[in-house]
């Protein structure tokens, strides 16, 4: 069941979907879903996803961060889109009266029309100098006070993958450096790996769990011990 609190910001989505134009994909998450997901869009073909499709594993990463402790959103970072264009995004944590995060609300900027557009001016006014592009990068999001590093994310992977597919590709990512075979590591090597699971936000996905006590060749009871010393 969708949060109360986040039926109100589905008209906003829609509203800002259609005040700032085509250009700008308005995007909100429901994050206590199992699993997290989208529940309303507007421009959503700057991205190719729809309601119904699944939270990005970095926007899960961020979160695994606890970025909301300290920051009520994050803005103006750099994500990929799958098909390469690079978009500006800002993302608001919607809380609720505890402080935790229910919901993200997300604006990507696709601000490729107006590069185009500049190049051609350039082009026409600066000729010499435009030999080389001009455009600068996006600029880095300043880190927290607390540091909290805020990179920029591609996402491109993320848009078109489904829920099981994002679980394979996340534990497989975390584990590639490993040098013993996976049925002969021992405890502390697969807590360091649920640890790394963890701070990636896999478990935030449905059947993450599952997922790892199988692929670690324990219970799921187990997964969840581990968890809980980490909490401690």
């Amino acid at each position: 069941m969708i949060p109360p609190i986040l039926h109100q910001y589905t008209i906003l989505v829609n509203f800002l979907g259609k005040a700032l134009g085509p250009d700008y994909e308005i995007v909100l998450h429901d994050i206590t879903a199992e699993p997290s997901r989208i529940i309303a869009i507007a421009n959503g073909h700057i991205s190719g996803r729809a309601i119904g499709s699944p939270t990005t594993n970095s926007a899960l990463q961020t979160l695994a961060a606890n970025p909301y402790k300290t920051n009520d959103f994050l803005y103006n970072y750099q994500i990929s889109a799958k098909d390469g264009r690079i978009l500006r995004a800002s993302t608001m944590f919607i809380k609720d009266d505890d402080g935790n995060p229910i919901g993200l609300l997300g604006i990507n900027f696709d601000d490729a029309r107006y590069r185009e557009l500049c190049a051609k001016m350039l082009s026409v006014i600066h000729p010499d100098q435009f030999l080389k592009p001009p455009l600068m990068p996006f600029p880095a999001i300043p880190a927290s006070p607390e540091g909290i590093s805020l990179q920029s994310y591609t996402l491109a992977d993320d848009f078109s993958m489904d829920i099981s597919t994002l679980i394979e590709k996340s534990f497989d990512s975390v584990t590639a450096s490993l040098s013993t075979p996976m049925e002969r590591l021992n405890q502390q090597e697969k807590r360091d790996i649920v640890q790394k699971l963890q701070e990636r936000g896999m478990f935030k996905l449905k059947g993450g769990i599952s997922f790892v006590a199988k692929r670690l060749s324990c219970s799921p009871a187990t997964v969840y011990r581990y968890l809980g010393e980490l909490e401690n």
